[in-house]
This record gives structure tokens, C-alpha cells and sequence, in this order.
């Protein structure tokens, strides 16, 4: 019996493109160990069963089931059965700060939670298919027309029969934000999205703004639950671990290829989110 394939990050895969727009269908791959990205990921199952290992619970799904989650805490899909279809997306954060979400649902997902819902129908399958063709299209307004789609899609899951996992959460909850202050942060997005892997601080992307240097650290820290720095890190992580996994991979090249500016910096950053040295993590998952 041939060995089952399993997910391996790339220079070409969410990972090594921390800020870009991707869309899926296909047959889900078991990762071998848990990985990270800085975008928001959106999963509907369209055939089969799978399992996740998110940073503090677990969720199995199966046909009909769509959730969404936050990708820059470490989550694993460990198992799944042989027939697993899944399709989806990778949203950007510009993106998500586009959805007209309950701002404590927005809360729950930026500091870990799971949103699952089993109220779908048959339109989504077919629409997922759709909105991944489209995407495929290399058409840009046909990419934004499926873009636009798939929001309303998840917008519409508050009117809806939904769950958060887990269901118990901290009383700290992000407060409303007006319009100005979403596409203040969505500009901040933008410009470490082009610059993350250059030496930039506060005062460059709160100066790309338009705004205070404190002012942009808060709203930030508000919207997000992530200082600017934190952000700025794991863009720069997510970059480094589909490095890691070229075979003649060197962690110091790695560390400054990915804008930390030494060894030690990155050393204390990829263990702070990933549980593990760089070193262990390219060995295969050592700890």
C-alpha cells in the first residue's frame, strides 16, 4: 500500500507568501507537524472527514462543514479520510477586516477561536468550485468578483446556526471600530505586506498612514490583538519556515533573509510561536 502524501510548506505555498490572496479545491494533504501564516483561512468540506490540531483544541468536520480560523497561530490537519475534498481560502488580513462580522466573533478568531457552522447547502458546493475557478482565471475582476462572493458568504454566517470552539473565552473583547480606523489599519497591512522583510519600525508604517506613531500601535493592538512588532514577526517567521525546509536550508541565511536583524532575534521568535528551535523545526519537528 503506497504511503499516504503529506503537506510540506514552500517558497510557492501560503507560507512562503505570508500576504497573498489564495483559493483551494482540492484533496487535503496530512501535515506532519503544525504550521503558521498570517492570513485568515476558511475551510468547507466537500467530501469525507478531516481532523484539526489547533494551538489549544481540537475539531474533526466533516461533509457540509465550514469554518474559519486565524492562521498565524501554529494548527495542524493531522488526519482525514482517504475521500477528503476540502476547498476554501487564505484571506489576507485586509480582507477579513472587510467582513461585517459581530465584533466579538472578530475578537474570538484574532486570539485563537474556531468559527464552525454546519448550516450549508448545496450552493456551496458549487459555489466554492466556482469562486476557485474564478480565482484561477488570472482575470483581476473576475478574482475580485469571487473575493466579494465568498465575504457575503461569511457574513451571512451570523444569521445562521454557528459555533465558536472552544465555547469559553476570555471577557477582554475588541471594541467597535469605525470605517476611518479599518482602512487606517488595512493601509498599515499594505505597507508591511511590501516591506516585512526590511528593517522598518512603528514610525515607517504608522508614517505610510497618515497618522500618530501611538495612534497606529493602537488601533492595531485593537484590531488585530497583535502589536505592530508581532505582526511584523510573524510575516517574517512565516517566510522563514518555508526556508527551513530547502534541504540545504542555513538557519543564520535564513534568519536574515527573512528581515531579523540576528540570529538570536529570530532564535527567540520562531520558539516563541512555534515551541521549538528553528534548528529542531528543519530536522523535523524535534523539540
Amino acid at each position: 500500500m503506497p504511503e499516504r502524501p503529506f503537506y510540506q510548506p514552500g517558497a510557492s505555498s501560503v507560507e512562503g507568501l505570508p500576504m497573498a490572496l489564495q483559493m483551494f479545491h482540492n484533496h487535503p494533504l496530512v501535515m506532519l507537524k503544525p504550521h503558521w501564516h498570517a492570513q485568515v483561512e476558511v475551510n468547507f468540506i466537500v467530501r469525507g472527514s478531516v481532523h484539526y490540531r489547533m494551538a489549544e483544541h481540537e475539531i474533526s468536520l466533516s461533509a457540509g462543514d465550514m469554518c474559519l480560523f486565524w492562521g498565524g497561530l501554529p494548527h495542524q490537519m493531522d488526519d482525514l479520510s482517504d475521500d477528503a475534498i476540502y476547498a476554501g481560502a487564505h484571506l489576507p488580513l485586509v480582507h477579513f477586516f472587510r467582513l461585517h462580522l459581530p465584533t466579538d466573533i472578530r475578537h474570538r478568531l484574532m486570539t485563537g477561536a474556531t468559527l464552525v457552522t454546519s448550516a450549508t447547502d448545496p450552493a456551496d458546493h458549487h459555489n466554492f468550485e466556482r469562486w476557485n475557478r474564478y480565482f484561477r482565471s488570472g482575470d483581476p475582476a473576475i478574482t475580485e468578483h469571487a473575493v466579494n462572493e465568498l465575504l457575503l458568504r461569511l457574513e451571512r454566517v451570523r444569521f445562521e446556526p454557528y459555533r465558536l470552539v472552544p465555547e469559553t473565552a476570555s471577557q477582554e473583547t475588541g471594541g467597535p471600530f469605525d470605517q476611518q480606523s479599518l482602512r487606517n489599519v488595512g493601509r498599515m497591512c499594505d505597507f508591511i505586506a511590501e516591506n516585512f522583510l526590511y528593517d522598518i519600525d512603528c514610525v515607517d508604517i504608522a508614517a505610510a498612514a497618515d497618522i500618530h506613531p501611538k495612534y497606529a500601535m493602537s488601533i492595531f493592538k485593537k484590531s488585530t490583538g497583535m502589536t505592530l512588532n508581532e505582526y511584523m514577526n510573524l510575516l517574517r517567521l512565516s517566510y522563514a519556515q518555508a526556508l527551513l525546509m530547502h534541504e540545504d536550508a542555513n538557519v543564520l541565511r535564513v534568519a536574515m533573509d527573512s528581515g531579523f536583524g540576528s540570529l538570536s532575534a529570530f532564535n527567540k521568535s520562531f520558539r516563541k510561536l512555534a515551541g521549538m528551535s528553528p534548528s529542531d523545526f528543519r530536522r523535523g519537528g524535534v523539540k
